[in-house]
């Protein structure tokens, strides 16, 4: 019923993916949190989506995540007299507010905010950074360049200002509608695209009060740049490689991604790495070579989830998708290398009593060869702390809130349970014991170590570690 994976996947939901069968066949395959992506469909297809994945958990038992991921805002070029042209490298191109359609010489860029931020001898990058064009002078209404690399361009392609930090917000009025529709219906994560500074973060906090969590998805240069400022006012973390990949040199990427996990890691939030990961299943049934080697990188990183995106939504092979990203995680996961690679990147506890109870967990755990670790949390940090030292040994997590449940589905290792919270010291061991049986972590006789606080139902108060072995009494409750 619950993952022996530790890694968590994260799956999009589209055309492909929109029915019930075909959402248990995703989560049966692996699915731990499924993402529905604000940038298409209506209000009521998501609703019913997010119907849906709640009608699989029912079925299947088991607390799933939603992620509502917001479009952010869009820069785009206008349209062409012809639909399209062909730049020609080393010609001059003009970038405008003229709202005529454009030509091979020029098109009409309708973002002020553009103009007023970026300068001479700085690019500009259209349509995921196909075409590239030097900025040789700039007024309040025109952008006139000269064309780097050439190529097709044609109506409304995306524009990507690398140099410049621009004057937007990552919440369009378009964003602030879906977010409140999302918060409405009930989403456990909302994810912010276009994020450049700490400030978009607080925006948003300010709008969701707590309703959801929130991840911060890392897609432009500044951003990267103000990682720690971004993670102490996130709940997560997405490496979005897509416009990353555009608005750095490629060859960055892969250390900004190591650079990224690293951080959140040490803080403890979940992070997320995302976009074309298993790309060539969207055509195809087996990935490349490439692709896999991708996503285990991820998890040799300590990722906690790695997502999929066109490859579940609209591709031809969604659960095949989900299935081989199973597989890769697992297999990377059973090497000895994983392993070492956990116990080299331990990091210290920080001075407080939930990380001082949970690294002696680990180290009681490990030394008595327990059978799992179980958590009781309400708000969910107790398990986040945990998670934070990749412990080898299974973690547990027993929880009277479903919504924290849900929220923990997309955290490394965590395998999550909607239990009522115990009343006192024997039935938290009762109740740790009764489950751990249940689900296959623990036989008769095996030990298992529980973390938990007293008062029992006060957040934030993990002061109990307790070494507990399963006893027929137990399983009978």
């Amino acid at each position: 019923m619950h993952r022996r994976r530790r890694t968590r996947i994260i799956a999009t939901l589209g055309p492909a993916s929109n029915s019930f069968e075909m959402i248990e066949k995703l989560s049966n395959a692996g699915a731990d949190v499924f993402r529905i992506n604000m940038s298409h469909g209506t209000y009521q297809e998501a609703s019913k989506l997010y119907s849906t994945v709640r009608e699989v958990e029912k079925k299947t038992g088991r607390p799933i995540g939603i992620l509502a991921d917001m479009q952010g805002p869009k820069l785009r070029v206008g349209v062409f007299k012809n639909d399209k042209e062909l730049l020609e490298t080393g010609q001059q191109f003009i970038l405008d507010m003229d709202e005529t359609p454009g030509s091979s010489k020029r098109v009409n860029l309708p973002h002020s905010e553009i103009y007023q931020v970026v300068q001479p001898n700085t690019e500009l990058l259209i349509n995921d950074g196909k075409i590239r064009l030097n900025i040789e002078k700039v007024t309040a209404t025109k952008i006139t360049t000269t064309v780097v690399i050439g190529g097709e361009i044609s109506d409304r392609k995306g524009v990507n200002v690398p140099s410049a930090i621009l004057p937007l917000a990552a919440l369009t009025e378009k964003d602030k509608k879906d977010l409140v529709f999302s918060l409405d219906l009930g989403v456990d994560w909302v994810a912010l695209s276009f994020v450049q500074r700490p400030e978009d973060v607080q925006e948003a906090i300010d709008i969701v009060k707590g309703r959801a969590a929130i991840m911060s998805k890392i897609e432009k240069p500044s951003a990267v740049h103000e990682i720690d400022s971004i993670i102490a006012l996130s709940d997560g973390i997405m490496v979005a490689r897509g416009d990353m990949g555009v608005e750095l040199p490629m060859e960055q990427v892969p250390a900004k991604q190591k650079k990224i996990i690293r951080h959140a890691r040490r803080a403890g939030i979940p992070v997320v790495v995302a976009t074309q990961m298993l790309e060539s299943m969207i055509t195809e049934a087996v990935p490349t070579r490439a692709e896999v080697s991708d996503v285990a990188n991820a998890v040799f990183d300590g990722a906690d989830a790695i997502m999929l995106s066109a490859e579940s939504a609209a591709g031809n092979y969604p659960e095949e998708a989900v299935t081989t990203m199973n597989r890769i995680a697992l297999t990377v996961e059973g090497e000895p290398s994983y392993l070492r690679q956990l116990a080299k990147d331990e990091l210290p506890p920080e001075a407080t009593t939930a990380d001082a109870i949970s690294a002696a967990a680990k180290q009681v755990a490990t030394t008595i060869e327990a059978n799992a670790i179980v958590t009781y949390t309400g708000s969910g940090s107790t398990a986040l702390r945990a998670a934070r030292s990749r412990p080898e040994t299974p973690l547990l997590v027993l929880s009277p809130n479903i919504s924290t449940a849900r929220r923990l589905a997309l955290v490394w290792g965590l395998n999550c349970v909607y239990s009522q919270d115990a009343v006192n010291f024997q039935d938290m061991i009762d109740k740790a014991c009764n489950i751990c049986h249940e689900y296959g972590y623990a036989a008769v006789n095996d030990r298992i170590v529980i973390m938990a606080g007293m008062p029992f139902g006060t957040p934030g108060k993990t002061n109990v570690l307790r070494i507990s072995r399963v006893l027929d009494y137990h399983v009978n409750i």
